[in-house]
């Protein structure tokens, strides 16, 4: 049966021209707008903020200035968040979720057979927008910085954990810590096997058996799975499909705390590509840098080249 691996590749070249056009606004931007609006009326006339206080009838005036000062309150955090952490920018506010979220389908090169037929998981590494946002997702789970925490709260930045069983049963409270601050927990098996070295059965033990020590330790099982090294095969999907998993996301770039690696041949970011990387500390790394010296290389790229981060389940 044959395996599809992680580094299979789709040759033909991206056509990003229109993509390039799209755009995501700071905060700032929405501030300006809304400052506008709420100061629009000349002094002392009726429409005015002065009046509109006595007269109680200014309501919509009230909102813009309460909104105008949440969102100055919320940038200013942001800034000096980007500085305490090294960051050379603000990251990009990314727009809101879409109303109504696109269809996900296997990868062309990426199915199995029955991959229609039988509905099974879609394995993919991008999802189809034309908005300039990329999806960030972390793997394992061996490194549990609480600083990494911290940058992550601070700067508000989303982001989807794919958890392996054998490298957090040590510490499932930093995990539930990451869950309270509204991030995904999701499926990476319970030893991160190659799983199409192991037969049906295995597979879908180690598939539905992290599902259900998710289930107990963070309230729900996942419909989300990565399978580890991005390796699988028809089982691991129709396994995988049977322990409840909806999604297979792999991803289009890798992140290391000193270098990017890249699935297409353009070795770059598109709209909608989801980027890897893992819980690594400075011994993974071989002293180059930790989880805070990563996440400082994803974001500068990122917002250089014009991309914000979005939360990968409000896609899916």
């Amino acid at each position: 049966m044959r395996a599809v691996v992680q580094n299979d590749k789709n040759r033909s070249r991206f056509r990003r021209a229109v993509h390039r056009h799209g755009t995501v606004a700071l905060a700032g931007v929405a501030l300006a707008s809304l400052s506008l609006a709420a100061g629009c009326a000349a002094p002392g006339t009726d429409a005015g903020p002065a009046h509109a206080k006595k007269s109680g009838q200014g309501g919509p005036a009230r909102h813009l200035d309460s909104r105008a000062a949440r969102l100055a309150a919320e940038h200013t955090q942001l800034v000096a968040a980007a500085k305490k952490w090294g960051l050379d920018q603000v990251p990009l506010t990314p727009p809101a979720p879409p109303a109504e979220k696109p269809k996900i389908t296997a990868r062309p090169g990426f199915e199995v057979d029955g991959q229609v037929a039988d509905d099974l998981p879609p394995v993919f590494t991008t999802i189809p927008t034309k908005q300039k946002i990329v999806f960030l997702t972390i793997d394992d789970g061996s490194e549990k910085d609480p600083k990494f925490l911290k940058m992550m709260s601070d700067l508000k930045i989303p982001y989807t954990a794919f958890l392996t069983n054998k490298e957090i049963k040590d510490d499932y409270g930093y995990f539930r810590k990451m869950q309270a601050e509204g991030h995904t927990l999701n499926n990476h098996t319970l030893t991160h096997p190659y799983l199409p070295g192991l037969s049906y059965e295995e597979q879908k033990h180690e598939i539905c058996g992290m599902q259900d020590i998710m289930k107990k330790q963070f309230g729900k099982a996942p419909t989300v799975l990565r399978p580890p090294f991005g390796n699988y095969n028809h089982d691991t999907l129709v396994a995988a499909k049977s322990c409840g998993i909806k999604y297979a996301p792999i991803w289009d770039e890798e992140v290391y705390v000193d270098h990017w690696e890249y699935r297409e041949d353009d070795q770059d970011l598109h709209p909608g590509d989801i980027v890897l990387t893992h819980f690594r500390g400075l011994a993974d790394w071989g002293g180059k840098g930790t989880m805070i010296d990563d996440m400082r290389r994803f974001l500068n790229r990122v917002t250089h080249d014009g991309y914000a981060v979005a939360r990968l389940e409000d896609y899916l």
